[in-house]
């Protein structure tokens, strides 16, 4: 029992110890500062830039000139003489229907024609004569002239089962066979002249007494993000939609590599002959919220601190915002990261890591 007695005292003084060797580390924890807390970012400094006022646009790239090609008139294929994709100038040879019936009709209006003009003049001779009478000869030259316009219609309707590139360009899928049964109006394949090419959008009524033609116009299309076409406004509509109240713009695009093609979507900016003075950051800079944007200043030289500051944007460039209110040239601010930002927040600053904002990224922000 005495035993017992001494090994219950010798635990209770083994805990006492350790109990008040943990209350003095916690003592000594409390009683330590707090390490401060802070944030890794990169900076950027508010700085002014010259931009020309532009007006943006979304548009339908429209051919030049663009056809169905198809029969005016019904008959059997009997001869193709191009190849699916294939360029082609004005003129040349598309496809040929049977005119087997329409040729052997000719050589009989043809020889009908012949013969009813050797006996017109035969008759206009018997009327110089006084032979017949002035009756008889106009019969015998209207019969002439029936006959002969009989020749050149046959001759159209062969020369419309003869088809033809209306104009040059570029022609798509063939949709018909050797053989095949044409109706009138049956697809036959699609041609399209694409240079030079046009973008048709519409702009708000506001933007009307800005427009004119002959100002530049840069676009982008989906299929080639990287490619900056160049045109200008060939045309602006003079009256303007009753329903919209938008003016409808066609501009030009020499388009020589043929990389626009009819039907692309693009997006269009017109640049006007003015120019802005702005400040500007990098979009990233920007933290969205219900309230308004919102971006992070950095203040000190050695011990550098964040303070949020409500800001009003204006427009984007690559990869910059216009800054309309809330920021002065020279400021520096989070260029990224702010989402992790607060009010106070201790920062260091590392820009080695970031990648260099352009007014021309590659591939463009969408």
């Amino acid at each position: 029992m005495r035993k017992v007695i001494i090994g219950v005292i010798i635990v209770l003084a083994v805990l006492a110890v350790l109990g008040v060797v943990k209350f003095l580390q916690i003592k000594t924890l409390l009683a330590s500062p707090l390490p401060a807390e802070s944030a890794t970012i990169s900076s950027a400094v508010v700085h002014e830039e010259t931009w020309p006022e532009t007006l943006s646009a979304v548009g339908s790239v429209n051919a030049a000139q663009g056809v169905m090609v198809a029969p005016e008139i019904a008959g059997t294929v009997s001869e193709i003489d191009f190849e699916s994709g294939a360029a082609v100038k004005q003129g040349d040879l598309l496809l040929r229907m049977d005119t087997s019936s329409e040729e052997a009709q000719l050589r009989a209006a043809e020889a009908q024609a012949d013969f009813a003009k050797i006996n017109a003049g035969r008759q206009s001779q018997l009327r110089s004569d006084k032979t017949v009478s002035q009756s008889e000869a106009d019969q015998a030259d209207a019969t002439w002239k029936e006959a002969a316009a009989n020749v050149d219609n046959i001759r159209a309707i062969i020369e419309k089962k003869t088809i033809r590139a209306p104009f040059s360009g570029k022609l798509g899928l063939r949709l018909v066979n050797l053989g095949e049964q044409l109706d009138v109006g049956k697809p036959i394949v699609s041609l399209q002249a694409l240079t030079p090419i046009f973008l048709d959008f519409s702009l708000p009524q506001q933007d009307f007494a800005a427009l004119r033609t002959g100002l530049k116009v840069e676009a982008v299309a989906d299929a080639y993000p990287t490619n900056h076409f160049e045109g200008e406004i060939m045309a602006i509509n003079p009256d303007l939609d009753a329903v919209t109240r938008s003016v409808r713009v066609r501009a030009r695009f020499e388009n020589k590599d043929e990389l626009l093609r009819a039907g692309m979507f693009a997006r269009a900016t017109v640049i006007l002959p003015q120019e802005d003075h702005v400040l500007v950051i990098p979009s990233t800079a920007i933290l969205s919220a219900p309230y308004g944007d919102s971006v992070y200043i950095i203040n000190g030289s050695t011990n550098l601190v964040v303070q949020a500051t409500l800001v009003r944007t204006g427009r984007s460039r690559g990869d910059f915002i216009s800054v309309e209110s809330g920021l002065k040239a020279g400021d520096r601010v989070a260029a990224d990261g702010v989402f992790k930002l607060h009010n106070g927040l201790n920062v260091q600053i590392n820009n080695d890591l970031s990648p260099v904002p352009s007014q021309n990224p590659v591939p463009p922000n969408s």
